[in-house]
């Protein structure tokens, strides 16, 4: 069994149909607050489907908690412990941000492994990232001026919105703005996040599957 863990969370549907994700593969969900919506939100349901109510979930007050509660005070990265000093066959954390070297699929994984991912507008806190750096990981994806043809008219698009927001006396842009898909364009370099988070954690989750035998993924790595 696998362990996703989502660090404050914002977009109901998102969460919804990542615990959809878990019931069909048996991992368990833990929520980290604060919440960007409430458990009984009708989106999240709406996209938990009826898969909701047989979802192995657990909430949690804040980070801490969540260590404390899991017996990860001690592992690696966590306060007070030093990166890498994760006992043999514990359960290890891996932090999904694009802040990291190492890909996703150059991990190794094993069963009782804790995927975490961050808000869908700010990602993992930094501290979190600093407390363990070995344990970053990303999802490789092309850069916005290779992959996607509209990058300019996007750029404008949050331009002028800015501008907007000047001229009414809001202040300047927000660095994040969501787009219809639930993704985030950051206006300081105009990078459009090409997935979202359910998105990403099907994708990790779905490589940990495959390397420790999941029904139907072969033997494993």
């Amino acid at each position: 069994m696998f362990n996703i863990v989502l660090y404050a969370p914002e977009i109901p549907a998102n969460t919804g149909n990542i615990g959809r994700t878990c019931v069909l593969t048996g991992s368990r969900l833990h929520l980290v607050e604060p919440l960007g919506f409430s458990l009984d939100s009708r989106m999240l349901r709406r996209a938990g489907l009826g898969y909701w109510q047989n979802l192995d979930v657990v909430r949690y007050a804040g980070w801490d908690e969540f260590l404390r509660q899991n017996g990860l005070a001690g592992a690696a990265g966590a306060p007070g412990a030093p990166d890498g000093a994760t006992p043999e066959g514990a359960p290890r954390l891996h932090l999904l941000t694009k802040k990291a070297r190492r890909t996703y699929a150059e991990s190794t994984y094993r069963g009782g492994d804790y995927l975490v991912f961050g808000s869908e507008s700010t990602g993992i806190p930094e501290q979190v990232l600093a407390a363990h750096p070995t344990s970053c990981e990303r999802i490789p994806m092309l850069p916005d001026a290779t992959s996607l043809a509209n990058r300019d008219a996007w750029a404008a698009h949050e331009a002028a919105l800015g501008d907007a927001a000047a001229s009414a006396g809001a202040g300047a842009s927000p660095l994040m703005r969501q787009d219809i898909c639930g993704n985030f364009v950051n206006v300081d370099d105009w990078r459009i996040s090409a997935l979202n988070l359910s998105n990403a954690v099907a994708v990790v989750l779905y490589e940990a599957l495959r390397q420790t035998g999941f029904a139907g993924m072969g033997d494993g790595a």
